[in-house]
């Protein structure tokens, strides 16, 4: 194992989310085995969702385009989450060894601690202050290199969280609550002094304190365009963000304690010719092996749960298979 003895931040003034999550991914294939980035970026008017979400169920599509919104697919699972320029987001970039969601969580605390507000951690992964979320955060792997990103509300316009996030009741019911926009809170409502740039400068601090070292700046100018530029394309491309929306014969969706799933199936002559599964679980393998499971399967639930039982997935995802198996048990 080798420890984390740089501490680099970089702080962008780009406000487009396809070329904010192109960076991001670069920063993920880059970061080394000796460091910890913490990058810090903003969206302007934009509905993020997870890696596995359906974005027709997840978005108000047609009215975030009516004002020039943008939709955009992340790499990481979760849940959908709106941005706007009263949003910051931060990423921590390390390899799996320095990976430590609690340490990274702790800067998080820290920054908004020295502000005058208190944050504490709840659940897996929000931060929340008086029992209200004001920051989400979801996770992600690529072979040796993690991130962990998330948002913290500072000032955001809840009318358009509101106005153009689409959460299910049934996801609204398990938090007990009867909007989203009763869930969540703005920093500003707890200080009103609280801004954007304060915010950064706090988090740059609280990165060195946490870590025991000096965070240092990184170098823009050195980035590669053309590679960034390629990143972008693939994250603002109609394939990554809505892929095949498929006319389906059969559907099949509940709500567990790590999240929601829907399974569509196109289902001709008893066989499964195409399907799809969304979720907002924070893991995303499992859901992107399910069709490659199901498709050209009888459509009986014998042959889909003999197929799904021999799938290998990590520990913490048995559970999750479990769940699935015994809904399309219940359900086919």
């Amino acid at each position: 194992m080798i420890a984390i003895k740089k501490l680099l931040y970089y702080i962008t003034e780009e406000t487009n989310p396809y070329k904010n999550l192109a960076l991001e991914e670069y920063l993920l294939h880059n970061v080394r085995e000796d460091e910890c980035i913490l990058y810090l970026w903003q969206n302007e008017k934009t509905v993020v969702i997870g890696r596995n979400q359906n974005p027709w169920k997840e978005c108000r599509i047609n009215q975030l385009n009516e004002v020039g919104g943008k939709l955009v697919r992340r790499l990481s699972g979760g849940g959908a989450v709106y941005h706007d320029l009263g949003n910051l987001n931060f990423t921590f970039l390390v390899t799996k060894d320095n990976y430590n969601v609690d340490r990274q969580l702790e800067v998080i605390i820290k920054a908004v601690n020295n502000l005058g507000i208190l944050a504490v951690k709840s659940g897996r992964n929000d931060i929340t202050v008086e029992g209200k979320k004001f920051s989400g955060n979801a996770f992600y792997t690529m072979g040796n290199k993690c991130y962990h990103h998330g948002t913290i509300l500072v000032n955001v316009d809840m009318a358009d969280l509101s106005k153009y996030l689409n959460v299910s009741k049934t996801k609204l019911q398990s938090k007990g609550v009867a909007s989203v926009k009763s869930r969540v809170t703005n920093l500003k409502d707890y200080n009103r002094d609280i801004t954007i740039d304060k915010l950064k400068k706090e988090l740059i601090n609280a990165f060195g304190d946490v870590y025991g070292l000096k965070p240092v700046e990184m170098d823009g100018a050195n980035l590669p365009q053309e590679d960034l530029n390629s990143r972008a394309e693939k994250f603002s491309s109609w394939q990554w963000n809505y892929g095949r929306k498929i006319e389906f014969s059969d559907s099949i969706e509940r709500r567990f304690s790590w999240g929601e799933i829907e399974i569509q199936f196109v289902v001709l002559g008893g066989i499964i010719k195409d399907c799809r599964v969304f979720s907002d679980a924070l893991d995303t393998e499992l859901f992107e092996e399910l069709p490659k499971q199901l498709m050209g399967l009888k459509f009986t639930s014998k042959s889909i749960n003999k197929a799904l039982s021999n799938i290998r997935t990590s520990d913490n995802n048995n559970e999750i298979l479990k769940d699935i198996i015994e809904l399309i048990g219940e359900e086919v």
